[in-house]
């Protein structure tokens, strides 16, 4: 029977926009004793992976709960020596990075991890972000992604740097590696020019697991090109069933397995004993909405400064052209079809990062995962507790067991790495070997 899959994102006090204010909230998120304890209780519940997010600037309005981030990869490094299964996910910019250190830090997190590594990839959608690297402005939407096929490519190419048994260490002979089992990329591409190879044997997994997390068209296409996880906003099942049937042919058309290409919408669950409880638990945290913070979130989602506006009013006009991301367009969509106000829209839009919310007991939960998952709307969830500690806690002793009394969700670990957590196979060295004259770095 088909298992629904589930990801932990990471958010330090949770994903709700007022939860770190809530008096059960971590009493300080940014505590590398807060990811470990959330890690340890994903494992617990059996999630096949935990996500961190990755920005490189603060939000242009200041302060939020999520400003500080530690650097990804080492959080996940260290993560990896406190969990033994969970898959470890992580944000990498192609804006702001090159190929081969990008392919370094995940084949070294493979390897760390005992194969338990995946690359986010995403393209940066924030000018702060270009500022913090030499640049007056960022590049276009359009750019960034022709960038972005060619870095992945390289990526991956990289990645088959070496066949899997390369590294023969045949101490009498006194042979590290078999020199005709390295290969060179030599890249040169319109964007990057690599030589290669990689200085790292091929990693546990072969390629760390791709995952892609734009929706836009330029986003769906280097998704159905490369990624094995789509992680996507979607707020209806109609929108949900589109999507995933747009993604799977544009799979399909490249060529690839549309199975080996997995969506995972994210959803923020408050779970309550009984309905009464869940209700009481999300109107505790939408009290917790300062305006000013609700006014400045919706103002950087929509890339427009809301300031002086009647919180009580319609949404303003917005220009077409600042709506630079999917999930700002749906957000401007849903306000004009349902006439919400400002107040509205950020109290049910922006709290949660745009993302859809579900509030209910462990079977209404259940009920409405199940419902996408069973009617071609999601293979499986980015889960994003709107507090924590206690809404992941709660979805793990709660809405887990649900999930297996159906037959929807595992009751073990079959095996030891995120892809075989995922069902997703491994991928062949597609590389063509260079000649033992080219191949001249041999240790005696």
């Amino acid at each position: 029977m088909r298992e629904m899959k589930l990801g932990l994102f990471f958010a330090p006090g949770g994903h709700h926009l007022a939860a770190w204010r809530h008096p059960d909230a971590y009493p300080n998120g940014f505590s590398f004793q807060s990811y470990i304890s959330a890690a340890q209780t994903a494992e617990r519940g059996l999630f096949d992976m935990v996500f961190v997010a990755d920005v490189f600037s603060l939000t242009p309005d200041g302060m939020r709960a999520d400003s500080f981030r530690f650097e990804p990869i080492t959080l996940l490094s260290a993560l990896a020596v406190a969990t033994s299964k969970i898959g470890l996910v992580a944000t990498a910019t192609t804006s702001f990075n090159e190929p081969y250190n990008v392919a370094r830090k995940f084949a070294s997190l493979d390897h760390i991890s005992g194969g338990r590594a995946g690359w986010n990839i995403v393209t940066s959608s924030s000018p702060l972000e270009a500022f913090n690297f030499g640049l007056e402005e960022h590049l276009n939407h359009a750019e960034r992604y022709r960038r972005a096929h060619e870095f992945v490519e390289v990526v991956r190419g990289l990645w088959d740097s070496w066949d899997d048994d390369a590294i023969a260490i045949d101490k009498t002979e006194g042979i590290f590696f078999d020199p005709a089992k390295m290969h060179m990329l030599n890249h040169k591409g319109a964007h990057y020019r690599v030589r290669g190879p990689l200085s790292l044997p091929r990693s546990p997994q072969g390629h760390p697991i791709l995952v892609q997390a734009g929706s836009s068209e330029d986003g769906r296409n280097l998704a159905a090109e490369f990624a094995e996880v789509i992680f996507t906003i979607q707020r209806d099942l109609a929108e949900a069933q589109a999507f995933y049937a747009d993604v799977k042919a544009k799979v399909a058309a490249f060529g690839r397995d549309p199975g080996h290409a997995l969506i995972m919408p994210g959803v923020l669950p408050i779970v309550g004993r009984t309905r009464h409880e869940a209700r009481d638990r999300y109107e505790q945290l939408q009290a917790l909405i300062h305006p000013q913070a609700g006014l400045a979130a919706l103002s950087r989602t929509l890339g427009t400064d809301l300031t002086g506006v009647d919180i009580d009013g319609p949404l303003p006009e917005i220009r077409s052209e600042k709506l630079s991301e999917t999930r700002a367009m749906g957000m401007v969509e849903t306000a004009r079809r349902d006439g919400l106000t400002v107040r509205q829209v950020y109290e049910r839009l922006v709290v949660s990062k745009g993302h859809r919310q579900v509030v209910g007991t462990a079977a209404d939960i259940a009920d409405t995962l199940q419902e996408w998952f069973e009617a071609g709307g999601a293979d499986g969830y980015n889960i994003m507790p709107a507090m924590m500690p206690n809404g992941l806690t709660d979805f793990v002793e709660l809405v887990v067991p649900e999930l297996q009394r159906r037959g929807l969700y595992r009751r073990a670990y079959r095996g030891n790495t995120l892809r075989d957590h995922l069902g997703l196979p491994r991928p062949a060295d597609l590389a063509a070997p260079v000649s033992r004259e080219q191949a001249t770095v041999r240790a005696r």
